[in-house]
């Protein structure tokens, strides 16, 4: 899924592309949270408080908030320019060098996540953050804009927009274009929400460790084309014994 770039990828590829990141920026939304009482897949919040602490001349808040902003903005820019710089070296690692960094962020908070609260609970929301920038830049270059996964707000305007537009086009390929299109948001939102939910069960029993599991879910999406495949030849094999 993470092989495919722009016009020669299929439905199929945004479509586990887009389950798969999105139940991990689920997972992540909810542990943020409840770690560090701060949203760590979107800015828009950080920015509202940004502006309300400037306004109040609370610099230090507001360069805390400031931070936030940055950092996804940070890891959407390093996702970007990862991206080029290695297309044009070798295709082949093009994507998958940035979700081995993802990972490795989501297991380092993990591991060092004791010393990371003593020193200031904020790194871990700075490196969360630069990581859902990174995953929704990422995301965004492989589908060719169709894909977004770290946050619900667009996709709920784009949902309510297609949803009326259902009521007006009435032709086939119109219909079956939309109809799509509301399967592919309505599986992000989906898998969000799942995503969320396992954190949230399993938050206070594992706390910051959870963030291994989403690691494991962003390398078996690395090898889920490889694992298909693999899978597929065994089928063909054993019905040819058979």
């Amino acid at each position: 899924m993470f092989r495919y770039k722009s016009k020669s990828r299929t439905y199929k590829d945004n479509l586990r592309i887009a389950s798969l990141l999105s139940f991990v920026a689920g997972m992540v939304n909810v542990v943020g949270f409840l770690a560090v009482a701060q949203l760590t897949t979107n800015v828009t919040g950080h920015f509202a408080f940004f502006i309300e602490e400037i306004y109040q001349l609370d610099a230090w808040r507001g360069l805390v908030y400031f931070l936030f902003v940055f950092f996804f903005l940070f890891g959407s820019f390093f996702s970007s320019i990862l991206i080029e710089w290695i297309s044009r070296v070798n295709e082949r690692f093009v994507y998958v060098i940035p979700v081995l960094i993802e990972a490795a962020i989501l297991s380092f908070i993990a591991f060092y996540s004791e010393e990371l609260f003593e020193k200031d609970p904020n790194i871990i929301a700075y490196l969360l953050l630069f990581a859902m920038g990174l995953q929704n830049a990422l995301v965004t270059i492989i589908s060719n804009s169709i894909v977004r996964t770290t946050h619900l707000t667009g996709l709920f305007t784009d949902l309510g927009i297609e949803f009326s537009q259902l009521l007006f086009y009435k032709t086939s390929s119109h219909r079956k274009k939309l109809i799509s299109s509301i399967k592919l948001r309505f599986f992000i939102i989906v898998f969000f929400i799942f995503g969320g939910v396992i954190s949230g069960l399993f938050y206070y029993r594992f706390e910051l460790e959870i963030l291994y599991f989403s690691s494991l879910v962003l390398i078996f999406g690395l090898f889920y084309d490889q694992i298909r495949v693999r899978l597929n030849l065994l089928r063909r094999n054993i019905k040819h014994h058979l």
